[in-house]
């Protein structure tokens, strides 16, 4: 049975959370995540999987990550009552939400760092400390932010934004996605989520602070570390991207139910992507990209190189043999 202690600021519920919400999940409803988990593990026994909503899919998937990745809690769930249940995910949901508050402050100022031209300064000056002429009312943030495909340069296409008779929505994606702000609308997938700032920020949350000027002075382990992490997630870049996209906008409060922002929306438009099929061999490319930009020595960076490996041999030779196969069995 789960004890309810309640001066359980150290619980380790609450640094799983941390890093769960940073690398798996960052948006959600912990306590329902949970009490719906258990429910459905029920259900399960007579309902496939594959009978439930899209939705409810994706939050049984993120259910079993959590399962998966906190050995015991299954047990510890199954045998608690429903306040403990609640209990344990307001703790995990604890941990979610005091990381991205951090980082939310931390990256408040730090970006700023990273978007200050060569050599020069941001003019007009950005305030460190608050957001209010950040967003579309800066020319250097507002040229971030515009969602790719719109020409931040026609002054009519600023003014429209500025003054939000041209809302943007959650899956128009900023151009500071792409690797040097630039967006192919021939093939979109060019340079999307490679960006210098993304890396930047990811290096910041993950690494530590000093690991962005690759002069690691960190006396500190950084996030990655003290959780044993030695490859970047799908999710974890995604909830980057949401961190950096509320950095250089105007509003002052994180929410998930921020209108204006709509970070929830983007948070999952880029989830959808990640989690296409169809999109299964550019995200792989992506995520061997970004294992080489933050962790340059795990085995996960170098996961393309091996073209002459036993198994790329017995997947060529595989192939061969089922197209030979095929090609037996079309009729003349």
């Amino acid at each position: 049975m789960l004890t309810l202690s309640h001066s359980s600021t150290s619980d380790p519920l609450i640094s799983h959370g941390r890093h769960f919400g940073r690398t798996v999940f960052a948006l959600c409803n912990y306590p329902s995540l949970l009490t719906n988990g258990i429910l459905r593990l029920e259900q399960m026994e007579n309902t496939p999987l594959e009978d439930f909503s899209a939705e409810e899919r994706r939050e049984h998937r993120v259910f079993e990550q959590l399962l998966e990745s906190y050995p015991g809690l299954l047990e510890r769930l199954q045998n608690g009552s429903e306040e403990e249940i609640l209990h344990v995910g307001e703790l995990i949901g604890k941990g979610a939400a005091g990381a991205r508050g951090d980082d939310t402050k931390t990256l408040k100022s730090a970006i700023l760092d990273w978007i200050t031209p060569k050599d020069a300064a941001i003019q007009p000056p950005l305030h460190r400390n608050s957001k209010i002429d950040r967003g579309f009312n800066h020319e250097l943030t507002g040229s971030l932010l515009c969602p790719a495909g719109l020409d931040w340069n026609n002054t009519e296409m600023r003014e429209n934004l500025r003054s939000g008779e041209l809302s943007v929505c959650g899956d128009q994606w900023p151009i500071f996605l792409f690797a040097h702000h630039t967006y192919d609308t021939e093939d979109p997938w060019c340079g999307l989520l490679r960006s210098r700032l993304l890396v930047c920020a990811y290096k910041h949350i993950f690494t530590s602070p000093s690991s962005v000027d690759k002069e690691p002075k960190a006396t500190r382990s950084g996030n990655a570390r003290l959780h044993g992490m030695n490859s970047v997630t799908i999710a974890s870049i995604a909830y980057v991207a949401t961190q950096v996209r509320f950095a250089l906008s105007s509003s002052s409060v994180f929410s998930r139910t921020d209108t204006t922002m709509d970070s929830e929306t983007f948070y999952h438009s880029l989830l959808d992507l990640f989690e296409d099929p169809d999109e299964s061999k550019e995200v792989e490319e992506l995520l061997t990209w970004w294992n080489r930009q933050v962790f340059p020595t795990s085995s996960a960076a170098k996961r393309s190189i091996s073209a002459n490996s036993a198994l790329s041999k017995i997947r060529l030779k595989r192939l061969a043999a089922k197209q030979a196969a095929d090609s037996n069995t079309i009729p003349s």
